[in-house]
């Protein structure tokens, strides 16, 4: 993106992302697919990165850790099944990037990043863009944040191998956990919903993330 560009090109670039990217892909949900219009992608994302911001790959962020992919943003996000009314955890703030698509159609979200800088990064840019609704907290993703629960949706944006009994715990009746699992170098994206002790099992297809590090998840190597 170059700094000549205004925001009717970004705009722009962003309903071309929608229509060819994500629609063509199957992506339905309107709220989902009016957040992803809505979220300027280039803000999150480092200025030599920028003119490629709304390609169809992940990008660099710095600190061996990417910003997804839009059309893996939009899954994610679609399978959260959100109405508006939601207590929302992400697990892996990032860029913030998918911290803002979620702050656009949840009530409340909760994000949890390990890297310290990476978080305060984010926080900055997600206040400078007026997301009100979001906290950005630092530490092991793989607990959860149970002084905050329960969550009606949790989201994770990196591969496990497995999933994390703490955020299983954390996950309210009816509520929609989110996670690649699998090895550090290939993952099933899982959607789990939680109905009372039960938790039933839905696969998504196939994915590559970052791994996710912590005590429930890979260890640090």
């Amino acid at each position: 993106m170059t700094a000549m560009m205004n925001r009717n090109d970004t705009r722009s670039l962003r309903e071309q992302m929608v229509r060819s990217q994500l629609v063509q892909r199957k992506i339905r949900d309107v709220r989902t697919l009016d957040a992803m219009r809505s979220v300027p992608r280039e803000a999150f994302v480092p200025e030599k990165y920028r003119v490629s911001a709304y390609d169809d790959r992940p990008l660099p962020i710095g600190e061996d850790q990417t910003i997804s992919q839009p059309y893996m943003v939009a899954l994610m996000t679609e399978a959260l099944e959100l109405g508006g009314g939601e207590t929302v955890l992400e697990i892996g703030t990032g860029s913030g990037y998918q911290t803002a698509v979620l702050a656009e159609m949840a009530k409340t979200v909760f994000s949890k990043e390990r890297i310290g800088v990476l978080a305060e990064r984010a926080r900055v840019l997600l206040e400078q863009l007026g997301y009100a609704n979001v906290t950005v907290l630092v530490g092991d993703g793989t607990q959860g944040a149970a002084e905050h629960a329960p969550f009606d949706a949790i989201i994770v944006t990196a591969g496990s191998p497995g999933v994390p009994v703490s955020l299983k715990e954390q996950l309210a009746d009816g509520g929609r956990l989110v996670i690649p699992v699998g090895s550090r170098g290939y993952q099933e994206l899982n959607r789990i919903r939680r109905q009372g002790d039960q938790f039933v099992t839905e696969n998504l297809g196939g994915c590559v993330f970052v791994p996710l590090i912590g005590v429930q998840g890979w260890e640090w190597n």
